[in-house]
């Protein structure tokens, strides 16, 4: 059986070798590329425009009476920190999902992140009323947690554990089971229905500093470690059988999985709400350019979310003009080609 397994790793890896090296490098560079040209935007325009001096001017000789330099400091610049961390956070808790149950179509909601946040906060309202924004994103990452943890509790009984259609049965059912608590509250309380609806969009618009630093340590910490779990994907994606016998505990990668997955995309969802379509479609962009390792996925995946997030957040202001759509309305809006296109050719969904 272990000649068997290292026949398949050896396999992979020459699947593989073609698309590493210097090409990959060299996309991952333009990615950047991208990224920081997308941040830059993402500082400059909207309804008040700016140029770089202003926004040198901003940080090197800040004055507090000048309007341009307190929305630079005050607003763009934690709204686009904010965007690329839940970027990162929202892409590879997607890539994790997909690769840990091997299911082409995970993505944050399949582990109950979203209902579990909306629930923990509509209740919280009835019981506590209205709290402020800083409040809530505790309260969402609280949801989020338990919401994952009961998740893959549920999914780990029988002798088999927590296999991949387990996993997505017990998401769906206990994400079935929250969102009913959460259309009961809200039926019975219009002030959780009312904030309920502001926090339910996804934007970035109106988090700023103190929303970042809240959820940043968490998705700074998780993320590293998802960085880090490629080869523990890559040797799920052989099958829990192959990974076995290649000497990997399948119950405790896939446990500390959806721990990181909990941590990143409670944090993110918590800190903007249900922002969707990232999760789901950048990995499998990703997969695209380098193949199936997952060492290189996760790696471009944490690049091109921000990067589809912040230009989506760019959009959404400059759409309307003086008013602005919220990233999840654009996203959802981008996002549904795309997910018709990974329904249509399918050869991208496969793990």
């Amino acid at each position: 059986m272990t000649v068997i397994a290292e026949r398949e790793r050896t396999r992979e890896e020459d699947r593989t070798r073609g698309r590493s090296g210097l090409g990959l490098s060299a996309g991952l560079l333009v990615a950047l590329g991208v990224l920081a040209m997308v941040s830059f935007l993402s500082i400059t325009l909207g309804a008040r425009g700016v140029g770089p001096g202003t926004i040198w001017t901003a940080f090197t000789d800040y004055d507090q009476s000048s309007a341009a330099q307190t929305v630079i400091r005050e607003m763009r610049v934690p709204r686009t920190l904010l965007g690329l961390a839940v970027g990162v956070a929202l892409g590879l808790g997607g890539a994790i999902l997909q690769g840990a149950t091997r299911n082409p179509l995970a993505d944050p909601g399949i582990m109950g992140v979203n209902a579990g946040a909306a629930a923990f906060i509509v209740v919280s309202i009835m019981i506590f009323g209205t709290m402020p924004l800083s409040v809530y994103v505790w309260v969402a990452f609280l949801g989020a947690g338990a919401a994952t943890a009961l998740v893959y509790t549920v999914a780990s009984f029988g002798r088999e554990g927590a296999t991949p259609v387990k996993l997505a049965l017990a998401g769906a059912a206990v994400s079935a089971a929250l969102y009913s608590i959460t259309t009961g509250t809200v039926l019975m309380n219009t002030q959780a229905l009312n904030e309920l609806r502001f926090w339910q969009v996804g934007s970035l618009a109106g988090r700023y500093w103190p929303v970042l630093l809240q959820a940043a340590p968490f998705i700074v910490v998780a993320s590293v470690v998802a960085l880090a779990c490629g080869r523990l994907l890559n040797g799920l994606a052989l099958g829990d059988d192959m990974a076995t016998a290649l000497g990997q505990r399948v119950r405790a990668t896939r446990a500390l999985l959806f721990v990181t997955v909990a941590v990143l995309c409670g944090a993110a969802t918590a800190a903007c709400g249900p922002i969707v379509f990232v999760g789901l479609v950048v990995p499998h962009a990703a997969r695209a350019i380098c193949g199936p390792d997952y060492r290189w996925i996760m790696v471009y995946t944490a690049v091109l979310s921000p990067i589809i997030l912040l230009g989506a957040d760019i959009i959404g202001r400059l759409a309307l003009g003086a008013s602005e759509l919220q990233v999840g309305v654009v996203l959802g809006v981008l996002g549904a080609p795309a997910f018709i296109a990974l329904v249509r050719f399918r050869n991208l969904a496969e793990l």
